[in-house]
This record gives structure tokens, C-alpha cells and sequence, in this order.
């Protein structure tokens, strides 16, 4: 039985459960595409690792922020904007702006706009691995 979340449903969910989804999607994303990187699993690790991080995230989100429609940046803005507690190892910006950002991907994800959530995936991982360490 397949679960379902309607449109109506997306609209009321918490920007910090959409931030939920979309932070599992975009490590899952990270890591599948990394394997064009290396197989080396410390590397596929530290370099995951890196990509998927509140400071990284919040780096590549406004990197790429100009190509978003306004309805994108209005799902970053409401999941930058919800109450949550940044982690030691972030800024509180960085971890606000992450947080905006994992939530556009949870509400493309359960929109089922593939199509544009990969772009933007994309889009991040690339501008990603431009400022690696």
C-alpha cells in the first residue's frame, strides 16, 4: 500500500518536517552521485560529509539561490524562519539557512517534482565540489 501526501497536506506540514525529507533525500543524492568520485569509502564518506553540512548546505543554497522561482524561495524562507536549534558544529545562520534549504527539497520530493528537485540537487552538488576541502 502506497502511502500518499496530497498538496493540501504539503501546505500544512512543518517547514522542519519537509526539511526532514529533504535532508535524507539530498544524502542520498550526495552519496549516489559521489560514486562517480571515488569507491574509496573513507573518501565517499569525508567528502558526503562535507557536501551534506549545515555550513555547506547553507553555502551552496545561496550560491544557487538566484536561479530558484519565488515559490522556491519561499519554501527556503519559511524553513529558514522555523524554531529549531543550530548544532554545535554551525553557525545559527548556517543552520537556518540549511535547514531552508533541506525543506525546499522535502517539498519538491513530496510534490513529486522530480524533474526540478534533481536539477537543484544537482545544481548544489556541483557548486559543491567547486569549494570542497
Amino acid at each position: 500500500m502506497e502511502a500518499s501526501v496530497t498538496l493540501d497536506d504539503i501546505k500544512t506540514l512543518s517547514p522542519l518536517v519537509l526539511a526532514h525529507v529533504g535532508d535524507a533525500y539530498f544524502h542520498l543524492y550526495v552519496r549516489t552521485r559521489l560514486l562517480q568520485v571515488t569507491h574509496n569509502i573513507t573518501r565517499l564518506h569525508d567528502l558526503s560529509a562535507q557536501i551534506v553540512s549545515a555550513p555547506a548546505q547553507a553555502k551552496t543554497y545561496h550560491a544557487i539561490e538566484e536561479l530558484l522561482t519565488d515559490e522556491e524561495r519561499d519554501t527556503f524562507r519559511r524553513g529558514r524562519n522555523a524554531k529549531s536549534h543550530a548544532p554545535h558544529k554551525a553557525t545559527v545562520n548556517e543552520y537556518h539557512a540549511s535547514t531552508g534549504f533541506e525543506a525546499l527539497l522535502g517539498e519538491l520530493f513530496l510534490r513529486k517534482n522530480f524533474t526540478r528537485l534533481e536539477e537543484i540537487c544537482e545544481l548544489a552538488f556541483k557548486e559543491a565540489l567547486t569549494w570542497r576541502t
